[in-house]
């Protein structure tokens, strides 16, 4: 175990060599339910991709929409696609286990470096966010979910105000957003989003207001959000990698070094 912990190249390979042993054991437990519960989960699979088509069909101009390439695999029960728009690179994997009442949750996918998976990539649903890529395997990736504490995504209301969203710690469908003045007029039903600031996508969906409280002490209003990704049946997302971000970050800590 201390080897494991240590920076070395030994430590890496253990690490790594543990978390392709767990993907395998979850790949076999999931691949039992996969078999019996096909029809859904084609159906979610569908229903994913035709968001995906409707992201693809808001773009006006043809200078934002790039190339798209779809690799089907030969097991027709799954397959890979690869979808070019714009800087980013969405990647669909399956989740074979996910855990929802952690304080910190962790998601596992049929994905890793051998897929071009690497570590921080955003991980999105067909319906919002879901997490970021922490560690990586050839094959498997394990994602920290947004159900996390130690975790929080910049958030966007929909008259522009800018604020962070965190899990509240307890319930899978509750997430919160805090500190938002009072002269902001935010009702129930109001949708909330992600922004540049954060590793995700700008623009994709958070979840939705269904009770607003002022805290007294302060005059400052807590939004309690039920997020768009339904995590307690979450079985495809799409791997979102940033094509550009290597550049922004590399100019970031160019300026940072600067005297």
């Amino acid at each position: 175990m201390l080897i494991a912990r240590t920076r070395t190249l030994q430590g890496t390979d253990i690490v790594s060599s543990a978390n392709t042993v767990s993907g395998l054991m979850y790949q076999k437990q999931n691949d039992v339910v996969n078999y019996f519960g096909l029809r859904k989960m084609n159906d979610s699979l569908i229903n994913e991709n035709a968001h995906l088509r409707a992201m693809l069909s808001v773009s006006h101009s043809y200078d934002t929409l790039k190339d798209i390439i779809v690799r089907k695999a030969i097991d027709k029960t799954d397959s890979t696609h690869v979808v070019h728009y714009a800087e980013y690179v969405y990647r669909t994997a399956r989740v074979i286990n996910n855990s929802i009442s952690a304080a910190n949750n962790y998601i596992t996918i049929n994905r890793g470096y051998d897929e071009g998976i690497s570590k921080n990539m955003a991980v999105i649903s067909g319906s919002g966010i879901v997490g970021r890529i922490v560690h990586v395997s050839a094959h498997f990736a394990s994602i920290l979910s947004v159900l996390s504490v130690k975790q929080q995504v910049s958030a966007r209301l929909k008259d522009g105000t800018i604020g962070y969203i965190t899990w509240d710690g307890e319930r899978p469908d509750v997430m919160i957003m805090k500190d938002v003045p009072q002269q902001i007029k935010v009702k129930t039903g109001d949708s909330v989003y992600s922004t540049s600031y954060s590793f995700f996508p700008p623009e994709i969906m958070i979840g939705t207001v269904f009770k607003t409280e002022t805290i007294r002490k302060n005059n400052l209003q807590l939004l309690y959000l039920k997020p768009s990704t339904n995590f307690r049946d979450l079985q495809y997302v799409y791997v979102v990698e940033n094509k550009l971000d290597p550049e922004r970050k590399q100019l970031e800590d160019s300026v940072k070094t600067r005297p």
